[in-house]
């Protein structure tokens, strides 16, 4: 009551709280007025204890609230005192307030005025500088466009020239198009396997028949400018693809060819590339890889390249999805299928296949389905190499700056193509203005200046590159000539499958004779020793590989090689010397001045000679010289005689040589000789003696080493001798191939590897099915860790399928006798060591009895040489013999004072060496030859002679050198008398020698046209039509039935089978010259069988299809001659159905059917039996037809020759043959049919007849 300022009795508080509004009014109580009077009263009844509101509540809890609401005003009351003042001091600071907001508003909207005009003003200003620098901009932009321009201008300035020239060529070559893809594509589709002349005949035949049909094509074309990028082709180059012509065109027929590459490849060139540009990522496998098809999948599946190498002639089928890109899509993927597996296929994969072998024969399939490329070694890009490899030996310097040079121009010359392929780029992608492109000008800019710093680099590396090469090519001859020894070297592979040489091998030779050969400062006298030094170091190289009969040869092809180089023997000249005279139609032939020794052969040769430039008139000096011609053709060395009239000064050397190989071809092998000698020297026809222990120290533990073997040859015995003189003979492992022998042998290569043995493996020839495991066993030695005393030893026969990289890779060696009586005893004396030779307690006795053992065994070695006039059966005698006897010399003059003649010549002859001998006349003569050199006198008698000759004869005693340095003095050739034969009776021999020289020379030369300007193929038209006119008609073989009809005597018989088998040769000869002539026409394929009889044609052979009827050595002209006289008389016998009173034996297919016929005649007409004839033989006194009366019994016989001995007509009796007799015609000969019986009855005379051999032919054994 209190705070309402009511009186405080309980009445006014009981109306009060009676009143309807009493909580309003308490809600809206003025609390903000209540006087201190009233707040201090109050305070006296809150500051009572029980005036709490806890303690009111117990009584009411109305009076609780109401306590509450007090005690609240009560403290507000307090608290009010003291905000008030503050509140009012608030009150009029707002008021201060709101007066200075209002003088802030005023204030602020003058600001606002000021600031809007500021906007204004500053948007104005704004607008001013933008207007700036937009114009400043536009004076840079206009400014760059203008020195932009300028660059662009000055910058393509200097190509417009040059891409005007450009463009205007691309126009031309657009227009030649047509014509140049199809040569080119006919270049990668078929060029592949030829060579480079061959490939540029084909060029210019497509050439002209394009031409001729109108078509647009570049003339000359040339492939590698049209598919080639010069630039690639110098990287080619860099990574050692040669730079000849025909190596890049196998480049790019390689890289650019639809179909995965073949390459023949025999020297490594293509694989030695194929690495290089492949780099790491190649994968290499060859058909022996284990697994190789997995590589395969891995590598088609990556996209890797992958080399497939040393293939044969036949390939896995499985490859054949590979070779054909049999490819499956699936869903956009490619697949293909690798044996049962589909894998998907990567376009990044390449394949590449590589064989060794030099000249393979692929199947059409294979060839349809691989590219093939021959990647043969050419003379230029070997000589290039050749150079390079001289010129970095004896000038490192000169060559390591040509290297740079070669890199720098390269690189050069990429980087400016590279620069031009930008800006062609650039420009061709720029939107709008070229100005525009910032890029463009900076990059052209920079390419200008890189441009032109390049092309001033590339100037002076140009010229210096021209210095270099000036200085580079005083080494050229060197490389020239070891170019040309090593085509002869790859030439021998044609003559025997065994001689195989590698390009890597023969660098290294190459390489040790640069650095053995003589120093000297003047280049010309270093060229000189260098060459000098290298050439005899392949021949002796090569020799110790070679069988003696192809050394001379090999030593002949060598100097025509060098000589033909240097253009010192003209081409017309050497195709004589090697096919002589081939004439089919001697109507316009000059007469024969000289008919009674100078045969058809002879004579056909000079008239051909005679068209030979420097010839013209030898036929007239047969004319006006017959008989100094004849001296000279009866001259013992004819070789070394001065030729008639004025002959002897107007040719040279070689040109003498054709005239001995036309008149007197026995002595071609003499003159080839002294023509080697005097060209190269004579060591050149002195093969070295074959010294084992130095091919042991030539050889490495990586190296095999391989005997070729002749017959009767066995290298066992000077293995071992070898193995004991180094200390091996206990590591000495040999094992003689056959069945079921390769696993031992595997097996003792791998323990020798481990080891250090020697394995000798023998007889190599009779396990060609292990030889691809052998090849990958040597392959992998060049990988392996190898003990240094390892070595793997070989033997074989010749076999086309030893493997090529195991010959290319090892040491080859021939063990047979040398050639002569000299060469073989030189090896005879190199065999006997110095202890060996004085181990006999008899060294007097000894020494001279080995001299004569020595020529004992050398001359019944070389006694074969005469063939038929030598040995009845020729034998192969060998070392074993020699080395016996000679310890039966040691042993039996040791044990016994008195020297035992009786005991060595039998332990000898009949023991040791009659041991081969299985003739009875071969033993007679062996038994004689022991006669003459084991007797009393060689030891009693001082330079005792072992022959008529002065030049053999035992020497005075002296050491071993001395004996062996008498042996060098012998003479070179062995004449017949050192063998106690005639004079005549090596003339066969040398004439057979002669013929497998000429034919072995000839099968080296290379398949082209060559000489004059008529090639191969109308030569052998104008052949083929000679021939053909010259060919007989066929004999009426179903008249002469008719004829003969109630006749069936054995001679009809014989009559009717040679018509048949002449006919029969007749029809072939005509159906194969018609062949011929259409498939060198274009008109029908030329098949193998016909490209054998056009290199025969061609050569002046008898094609071998057409020898099976009947054996003969006669060249074609004159066997097409004899052909129709064999013909004629058959011809003539059915047409007048009587027999002729002489019978040409020789014409007959088969002779012992008519021998035989006669005694069935005989047999029928005596009513006997055949068995109990035999012949009895009567020499004529006359040849004459006219004058013959046909035999009642058997038959008159014409056209023989005696061999070796002539005939008297006066005396009818066997003489010694005239000087150069080599076959004397005898008169007719009567064959008569006798019985056994009756010819024995005339036994008492026998004696004066001499049982004589009859031959077809006169070399047959």
């Amino acid at each position: 009551m209190i705070l309402r300022g009511a009186d405080p009795s309980w009445a006014e508080s009981k109306r009060q709280l009676g009143e309807q509004d009493f909580i309003k009014q308490l809600i809206n109580f003025d609390k903000d007025n209540i006087s201190d009077k009233t707040l201090k009263k109050i305070g006296q009844y809150c500051s009572q204890d029980d005036f709490q509101p806890d303690v009111v509540g117990k009584v009411s809890s109305a009076a609780k609230s109401l306590c509450m609401w007090v005690r609240a005003m009560d403290v507000y009351g307090r608290v009010y005192r003291v905000v008030e003042p503050k509140r009012q001091r608030l009150k009029q600071a707002e008021e201060v307030l709101h007066e200075k907001q209002a003088q802030l508003a005023a204030a602020q909207a003058k600001l606002d005025e000021v600031n809007a005009e500021m906007r204004r003003l500053q948007q104005e200003y704004n607008e001013k500088m933008e207007q700036k620098e937009e114009l400043r901009k536009k004076a840079e932009h206009t400014e760059k466009m203008l020195d932009r321009a300028s660059k662009l201008v000055r910058g393509l300035a200097g190509e417009k020239l040059r891409w005007e020239a450009s463009v205007a060529d691309l126009l031309r070559k657009i227009d030649l198009l047509p014509g140049d893809c199809l040569l080119a594509s006919a270049f990668l589709s078929y060029m592949g396997p030829f060579l480079s002349e061959y490939r540029e005949k084909l060029i210019k035949n497509w050439l002209e028949l394009i031409r001729t049909e109108s078509v647009p094509v570049t003339d000359p074309f040339v492939f590698t400018e049209f598919l080639a990028d010069p630039t690639q082709v110098r990287e080619w180059n860099i990574q050692g693809l040669p730079r000849d012509t025909f190596s890049v065109e196998n480049g790019v027929i390689v890289t650019r060819g639809n179909r995965w590459p073949l390459m023949v490849d025999p020297q490594n060139q293509a694989l030695k590339w194929i690495k290089s540009m492949e780099g790491k990522e190649l994968r290499i496998i060859d058909l022996q890889t284990p697994d190789y098809m997995r590589t395969l999948e891995i590598a088609v599946q990556h996209g890797q390249p992958v080399l497939l190498q040393n293939v044969h002639e036949q390939l896995d089928q499985a490859l054949d999805p590979l070779l054909t890109k049999s490819l499956i899509k699936v869903g956009g993927t490619l697949l293909m299928k690798l044996g049962d597996k589909e894998i998907e296929y990567n376009d990044k994969f390449r394949l590449y296949i590589t064989t060794k072998l030099p000249n393979p024969h692929y199947t059409p399939e294979i060839s349809s389905k691989a590219l093939i490329v021959n990647f043969a070694v050419k003379q230029q890009g070997l000589e290039a190499q050749l150079l390079g490899i001289v010129v970095r030996k004896e000038r490192p310097e000169l060559e390591e700056q040509k290297d740079n040079l070669v890199i720098g121009i390269a690189a050069g010359k990429r980087k400016l193509t590279e620069l031009e392929d930008e800006i062609l780029r650039l420009l061709n992608e720029a939107q709008g203005s070229l100005l525009d492109d910032e890029q463009l000008v900076n990059t052209l800019q920079t390419s200008k200046v890189t441009s032109s710093e390049v092309t001033e680099q590339l100037n002076v590396a140009e010229k210096t590159e021209i210095q270099i090469d000036k200085a580079r090519e005083g080494y050229r001859p060197s490389a020239q000539r070891s170019s040309i020894l090593f085509f002869v070297l790859n030439d021998m592979s044609r003559i025997d499958p065994m001689y195989q040489f590698s390009l890597e091998a023969y660098i290294d030779l190459f390489t040790l004779s640069i650095d053995k050969s003589p120093k000297s400062t003047k280049l010309d006298d270093r060229i000189t020793n260098l060459n000098d030094y290298h050439t005899y170091a392949v021949y002796r190289y090569t020799c110790r590989g070679l069988f003696e009969r192809h050394k001379l040869l090999f030593s002949f092809h060598i100097c025509l090689k060098i000589l033909e180089s240097a253009g010192k023997v003209n081409e017309d000249e050497y195709n004589f010397f090697l096919r002589g005279g081939v004439v089919l139609d001697r109507e316009n032939q000059f007469d024969n001045p000289c008919t009674t020794w100078c045969t058809e052969q002879c004579w056909d040769n000079i008239t051909e000679l005679d068209k030979l430039a420097s010839f013209h008139g030898i036929v007239t000096s047969f004319e006006q010289y017959s008989r100094d011609w004849n001296l000279w053709y009866t001259s013992a060395e004819p070789e070394n005689s001065s030729l008639p009239g004025e002959w002897d000064n107007t040719i040279n050397e070689f040109q003498r040589m054709l005239i001995v190989r036309s008149l007197r071809p026995d002595r071609v092998s003499f003159c080839a000789t002294r023509f080697i000698v005097n060209n190269l020297g004579s060591r050149f026809v002195e093969p070295p003696v074959l010294d084992m222990k130095q091919v042991v120290d030539d050889s490495s533990t990586r190296t095999p080493l391989i005997f070729v073997l002749s017959p009767g040859v066995d290298p066992t015995a000077g293995l071992l001798q070898l193995a004991d003189n180094c200390g091996m003979s206990k590591k000495f492992h040999a094992l003689s191939l056959g069945q079921g022998q390769s696993p031992i042998a595997t097996r003792l290569i791998k323990e020798g590897i481990r080891e250090g043995n020697w394995i000798f493996l023998a007889n190599c020839h009779l396990s060609l099915s292990w030889m691809p495991a052998l090849d990958k066993i040597v392959e992998q030695l060049g990988m392996e860790e190898i003990h240094t005393d390892f070595r793997l030893w070989l033997s074989s026969s010749p076999n086309p399928a030893f493997p090529i990289s195991i010959l290319q890779a090892g040491i080859k060696m021939t063990t047979e006798p040398p050639k002569g009586l000299r060469s073989n005893m030189k090896r005879l004396y190199h065999l006997i060591k110095e202890d060996q030779f004085s181990l006999c307690q008899k060294p007097e006795k000894y020494k001279k009895l080995l001299f004569s053992l020595c020529y004992f065994h050398s001359v019944l070695l070389e006694r074969k040489k005469f063939l038929m006039l030598g040995w009845n059966i020729p034998y192969e005698f060998n070392d074993s013999d020699f080395e016996v006897s000679e310890h039966l010399l040691t042993n039996y003059l040791g044990q016994y004072d008195e020297t035992p003649w009786d005991a060595l010549r039998y332990l000898i002859a009949d023991i040791n060496y009659g041991g081969h001998v299985t003739d009875d006349w071969d033993r007679r003569l062996l038994n004689t030859y022991i006669s003459d050199y084991f007797r009393d006198e060689v030891l009693k008698e001082p330079f005792y002679k072992l022959s008529s000759l002065p030049y053999y004869y035992i020497p005075r005693d002296g050491t071993l050198n001395a004996y062996r340095e008498f042996v060098t003095l012998l003479p070179q050739i062995d004449h017949p008398e050192a063998f106690g034969q005639h004079p005549n009776a090596d003339i066969t021999s040398q004439i057979q020698e002669t013929r497998v020289l000429l034919d072995t020379l000839l099968s080296l030369q290379p398949q082209v046209s060559q000489g004059t300007g008529v090639s191969r193929e109308e030569k052998v038209l104008d052949l083929i039509d000679n021939l053909q006119k010259q060919l007989p008609g066929d004999i009426d073989f179903e008249g002469t039935m008719k004829m003969f009809a109630t006749d069936h005597s054995p001679l009809v018989v014989v009559l009717l089978q040679e018509i048949q088998r002449y006919n029969h040769l007749l029809g072939l000869i005509r159906n194969q010259l018609s062949d011929l002539s259409k498939g060198i026409q274009g008109l029908v394929v030329m098949s193998s069988e016909l490209e054998q009889i056009f290199t025969s044609i061609f050569d002046g052979h008898v094609p071998k299809q057409w020898s099976k009827t009947y054996s003969s050595l006669k060249p074609l002209g004159s066997w097409a001659r004899d052909l129709a006289a064999r013909v004629e008389l058959f011809a003539k016998w059915a047409s007048t159905t009587h027999p002729p009173k002489l019978f040409w034996i020789g014409a007959f297919t088969f002779p012992t059917g008519f021998l035989t016929a006669v005694l069935q005649t005989s047999a029928r007409k005596n009513n006997i039996s055949v068995d109990s004839l035999s012949w009895e033989f009567n020499v004529l006194a006359t040849s004459d037809p006219n004058v013959l009366v046909t035999p009642k019994d058997g038959v008159y016989i014409s056209n023989l020759y005696l061999q070796g001995a002539g005939w008297d007509r006066k005396n009818y009796c066997l003489i010694e043959a005239a000087p150069m007799e080599l076959v004397c015609p005898m008169p007719g000969v009567h064959f008569k049919p006798v019985e056994n019986k009756k010819k024995s009855s005339k036994s008492k005379v026998y004696i004066l007849f001499m049982s004589c051999s009859m031959f077809h032919l006169l070399d047959m054994d």
